[in-house]
């Protein structure tokens, strides 16, 4: 097959198995993680995502690119997945919001696509095999088998700090909430003297930062290593830890950070995502790599007889035999597989969940968490 733009596209994935297409997005080659997610809209938000640093999504929907893409629903700057794969591509939109087509965004984005593939089945193979290494190609440029080679060269996720890559390199103020008007999650009336937040940027994403500030905080980002007397320069009223790409276990540096804010300070601590993981693994917990992940909206979560319909992106998740019961609270679970959803420490403000209650895209099932990280700072007044 002569895989030229005009021609078509291949997918090969490490355990040899290849997939052949047609190219959309940016004409190239592309090696990373390939994952799926099950998320039924969305598209954009998983695409700016940092926590897709690395990685190739394949998108279980069929059809990609219904609503187009606009300027409230990006999550960052600029995309971080390094490829799509997709069943089908719809390059005319049909949505009051929409402000151009995925194809012409991803290919101003520098993201490779292919599309015409049988998603169902290769989700299924994911699903049996585990996650791999892959790559995409729509350039000509390499065969299937000089592909293949190359991947072998392509490093884990496993070992890998990520984290520090797509962090923030100075810190900044956040004082923006929510701009799509037709937003009616809720918003507390701006305080006299607004709840001061330090946000620790691993990967952060805009709508968490923006409930933050709906929930009547003050939120100053700053860099994954940034240290604890500069947190405690800021005279913070609590610490958030956020959501990012790569191992846990390789963030040393926010691991060391949790550490001590558990030990030498009273300051209320949340973890979303990889901030979560981060205080179990700060708690004395062990993280591992789960077989496929859990990417989508649909997740569900429990705690004590109540049921949360969760988003997810995350392929790593604490062990729970590896906690100290007498010190931390297995809070939540997720309901497909037991694993940890949510701890909780036993007599310090400090908690995190692994799913993403800002819900952007997905459920507002979980919004409560920010309202409970609120109260918690509240508290200490």
């Amino acid at each position: 097959m002569n895989n030229s733009s005009k021609e078509g596209a291949i997918l090969v994935l490490s355990d040899g198995t290849l997939l052949e297409g047609m190219p959309f997005g940016l004409i190239g080659t592309v090696f990373g993680e390939i994952v799926f997610n099950t998320g039924i809209t969305g598209y954009q938000e998983v695409l700016t995502d940092p926590s897709y640093h690395g990685q190739m999504i394949v998108f279980t929907y069929p059809e990609l690119g219904n609503t187009g893409v606009n300027s409230e629903d990006q999550e960052a700057d600029c995309t971080f997945a390094k490829g799509v794969i997709a069943r089908q591509i719809i390059n005319k939109p049909s949505n009051w919001r929409s402000q151009s087509n995925l194809e012409d965004w991803l290919t101003k984005e520098k993201v490779v696509g292919i599309y015409g593939l049988d998603t169902r089945s290769l989700v299924r193979h994911l699903r049996e095999f585990g996650t791999m290494n892959a790559a995409i190609s729509s350039d000509g440029k390499y065969s299937p088998y000089q592909l293949l080679q190359k991947l072998k060269n392509v490093p884990s996720m496993e070992g890998s700090n990520l984290a520090e890559q797509v962090s923030t390199k100075k810190s900044y103020k956040w004082r923006l909430n929510s701009s799509a008007s037709f937003d009616k999650r809720v918003k507390i009336e701006p305080r006299k003297k607004p709840l001061k937040v330090i946000a620790i940027d691993f990967g952060i994403k805009r709508s968490i930062l923006n409930r933050l500030v709906a929930f009547g905080c003050e939120v100053e980002v700053l860099p994954a290593n940034a240290e604890l007397p500069e947190i405690l320069g800021l005279s913070p009223d609590g610490v958030f830890l956020s959501n990012g790409p790569g191992d846990p276990a390789a963030v040393k540096n926010g691991i060391s950070l949790a550490k001590q804010l558990i030990n030498e300070t009273d300051l209320p601590v949340f973890g979303i995502c990889l901030g979560h993981q981060i205080l179990g693994l700060a708690l004395g917990g062990q993280t591992f790599k789960l077989s496929y992940g859990h990417r989508g909206l649909n997740h569900p979560c429990g705690s004590s007889g109540h049921i949360e319909i969760t988003s997810q992106n995350h392929g790593f998740a604490i062990d729970a035999s590896s906690l100290n019961s007498d010190e931390v609270t297995i809070t939540h679970l997720n309901l497909n597989d037991k694993t940890v959803a949510g701890i909780s420490m036993v007599k310090k403000p400090v908690f995190g969940v692994q799913y993403h209650p800002e819900a952007s895209p997905g459920p507002h099932d979980a919004d409560h968490h920010f309202a409970r990280f609120v109260a918690l700072m509240s508290e200490r007044y």
